[in-house]
């Protein structure tokens, strides 16, 4: 079955977020990319200079079942961050079949912002708007 966490962004703050979420909770960050560690995207334009060292992607482990993750936006790759849509819920699914059942059933009515594909960072992943406005990322770890 799946899990499900949630995934905070940030407008260049999420490192600095995230060592106050390590300072109250306690573990390890178990990853940390940057946007400078990015391939070149062909459906992307070029990243801004002052954005190669924002968070691509973080998180932190709470508990055994629970990871807060994040990441910053960059105004050249997504809309800014406004407080009350800077979250989405994570479901990481057990299966790629189950990814894509949670990703076809929560979008149905809603919005897609990106549909389901490999990406290089290993993960099955794709991201939504259901029809009450709740964004979503479903993904599956491709090394499982």
């Amino acid at each position: 079955m799946a899990t499900v966490n949630v995934y905070l962004m940030f407008n260049g703050n999420c490192e600095e977020a995230f060592n106050f979420y390590k300072s109250v909770f306690g573990g390890e960050f178990t990853y940390i990319t940057r946007y400078s560690e990015m391939p070149p995207q062909e459906d992307l334009p070029p990243l801004a200079d002052e954005d190669t060292n924002k968070i691509m992607h973080m998180s932190l482990p709470i508990s055994k079942e629970t990871m807060l993750m994040g990441s910053d936006n960059v105004k050249e790759y997504e809309a800014q961050t406004t407080f009350g849509n800077n979250f989405s819920i994570l479901a990481t699914a057990t299966s790629r079949e189950e990814a894509d059942r949670l990703f076809n059933a929560l979008s149905a009515d809603g919005q897609i912002w990106s549909p389901m594909k490999e990406e290089f960072f290993g993960e099955y992943i794709g991201m939504l708007a259901d029809k009450f406005g709740i964004n979503w990322m479903v993904n599956y770890p491709l090394s499982e």
